[in-house]
Formats: C-alpha cells, structure tokens, sequence
C-alpha cells in the first residue's frame, strides 16, 4: 500500500510539472482585464476591423462558392474513333436541286444517310427572326470572350421555333455524319452526287442557272457529341447573295476536347473558323463551283478541361488568414498612430513648458531688479 500510494504521489508531482512546463512556453500572454484601457480611438479601430473582417470573408464565402477550369493539354492518340458532324443549314434552293456529302483526304466518299432535307421558306417568321437575332447577339458577346470555357461551355438559348410560313422555296439539310479523323470537305452544291471511280460527281447539268442561289443559314454546326445548351461559332451566320454563281468557303480547324464538369462529361470539339466568299465568273478568270464548302482539318493536339473547386481546408486557411491579418495590422496601425499622437503631445506640452519657464524667469528678473 505504501508503495502505491509513493507511484501515485510521484505520478502526481510529474503532471504538475508538466503542466508548468506548458505554460511556460504559451506564446499567447493573458492580461488581467483590471490593466486593460478602453479608449474611443480603440473602439473606433476594432469597430472598423470588424466591418472589413466580416466584408471579406462574405467575399471570401462567394470565391469558395465559385469553380474554375483547369486546362491540359495533351496528344491526341486516338485515330481509329469516327467524328460525328452534326449539321442544320437552311439553303435557299428546292430540296431536289442540291446534294450535300462529304470527301475526306483519301477521296474516301462519306455516306449521307444520315442527313435529312426538309423544304422549308428561307423567310423567317417574327419569332423566328427574333431568336437569330438573339443568337447573333450571344455570339457577339462570345467572341469578346478571351476565356475557352465562356465560348465553350455558357448555357445558350432554347432552339429556333419551328414556323414556316409558305411558299417551301428552301431546303433545311439537317442530321448527322460519321466521317474517318481525317482532313475532310463537307459541301453542299448543285445535283445530287454519283459515285465515280475518281471520287464522286454531282448531277449539276440537269439544274438550270436561274434556280442557284446559295444564300444559306447555318442553324448549327458542331463535331463531337450533341450537348444541349452549348454554342458553337457559326451558329445563327446568315449569307444572302445577291448572285446566283457564288462560293462560300469555310476553313475550320478542330481541336478535340475532352469535358469534364459537375454537370457533364462528354468528348466534343471546338473549332475555329475562317471564311471566304466570291462571285464564280469564268471570263474573269474567277473559277470554280458554286456551292458552301466547309472545308476541315483536325489538330494533332487535345484540350482536357476539368472543372475544379476550392478545397474546404483552403477557404478555411484563407479565412483564418483575413482575419488575423486584418487584427493584427489594425492593431499596429493603431499603435503606430497613437505613439504618434502621443509624441506630438508631449511635443507640445514641451513647449508650453518651457514658454512658461521662460515667462517665470522673466517676471523673477523684472521683480528683483524693482
């Protein structure tokens, strides 16, 4: 018993002095409240320290809320994969008079099974006319954009209203194409095209010249998967040419990209766009076929775009860090400036000081010498 009763006295004086040892290394000094001064000047700072403190970290709560892009880029080793082309273009000529296919670099001819011609009225309607006009609008504010993920990824509008009014003088090309990851030119032009031992041909002798007119709209265009909601860059262009031999000429350069979002993920393609136009007159020496042509070619490199959010731990850290930032300059600052306005008081009760003196002294000489 005696010696238990020893361990425990022994266990006893070791966590006290342990304990002392702690509180000999505490960084944070604990003033008694008796020698704490309140002043007007302090309760103004920390008044003032508090606003910016809770301003910032309301901000700061907005900046955790946010998400960001991340970009890699990387080579893009599939080859063997088909690109989907999704088309919808409105040509002002009957449906029986014009073929739309594709040719890829290796004079490879692509099925059009998958596109559909509907005839339609190049008009637009009101409504119509109001969502072009709209979309037009949004593409404008997009190409401002310098940021990938506002031109690729902004929510757009619904799709156009479907009213055509009659006469059904056009025809709306729309659906889709698989085509090999190749150089390729997708080309609406005049007769439906034949097979040909050298490519292919299109049935243009049996169309009169009086019923060309390329004047076009592209509803959309885009490579990749269908994902609602995204605008691609010549969605809602509109060409009217006055001129019934005219070639339109689109020169696109795709980049693959892999989209991976808290709403989406999907592999898509942006592209860029370069386009050229001219009035097709042999006797000028201006030759060549009447028709829209969008030539396209595919970058060896590939965009992987990742949408990233602030770690919880982060903001925490960032929050302590206004905070005792914001104290502890305030604090400072405080200090700084009230040794200043102390300096400046005694400065000038130095000087009343010696005023006095020297006005004492004075009137101590003028008493002695009466």
């Amino acid at each position: 018993i005696l010696l238990i009763c020893l361990f425990g006295q022994d266990s006893a004086f070791m966590n006290i002095h342990t304990l002392n040892l702690v509180k000999e290394l505490d960084a944070f000094p604990k003033v008694p409240e008796s020698y704490v001064e309140s002043t007007a000047s302090g309760g103004t700072v920390s008044l003032i320290a508090f606003t910016f403190m809770a301003a910032l970290a309301f901000l700061e709560f907005f900046v955790y809320r946010d998400t960001w892009m991340k970009y890699e880029y990387e080579v893009d080793k599939d080859f063997t994969s088909k690109l989907r082309i999704n088309v919808d273009i409105t040509v002002a000529m009957k449906c029986q008079y014009i073929g739309a296919d594709v040719l890829d670099l290796a004079e490879t001819m692509v099925a059009s099974d998958g596109l559909e011609y509907e005839p339609v009225n190049f008009e637009l309607s009101p409504q119509q006319r109001l969502w072009q006009l709209t979309l037009l609008h949004i593409q404008e504010r997009l190409r401002l954009e310098h940021s990938l993920q506002d031109v690729l990824f902004k929510s757009a509008i619904k799709i156009a209203p479907e009213d055509s009014p009659a006469p059904l003088n056009a025809c709306r090309i729309h659906g889709h194409l698989y085509v090999n990851k190749v150089a390729g030119n997708f080309h609406i032009t005049v007769g439906k095209s034949i097979p040909h031992p050298r490519g292919h041909a299109h049935l243009a002798a049996l169309v009169s010249h009086d019923s060309f007119n390329f004047s076009h709209r592209i509803n959309h265009l885009s490579f990749g998967e269908m994902i609602p909601g995204i605008i691609s860059t010549l969605d809602g262009t509109e060409k009217v040419s006055p001129e019934s031999n005219h070639m339109f000429q689109y020169f696109i350069t795709i980049v693959p990209t892999k989209l991976n979002t808290y709403k989406i993920a999907a592999d898509t393609h942006q592209y860029s766009v370069t386009e050229r136009e001219r009035v097709i007159n042999h006797a000028l020496g201006s030759h060549g076929v009447s028709g829209i042509f969008m030539k396209y070619d595919i970058s060896s490199l590939m965009i992987r775009v990742t949408e990233q959010h602030m770690p919880l731990w982060q903001f925490l850290v960032r929050l302590c860090g206004i905070i005792g930032g914001i104290f502890s300059t305030t604090g400072m600052l405080h200090g700084v400036v009230g040794f200043l306005v102390d300096v400046v008081i005694f400065t000038q009760d130095t000087s009343l000081a010696v005023q006095e003196n020297s006005e004492t002294s004075a009137l101590m000489e003028n008493q002695q010498q009466h």
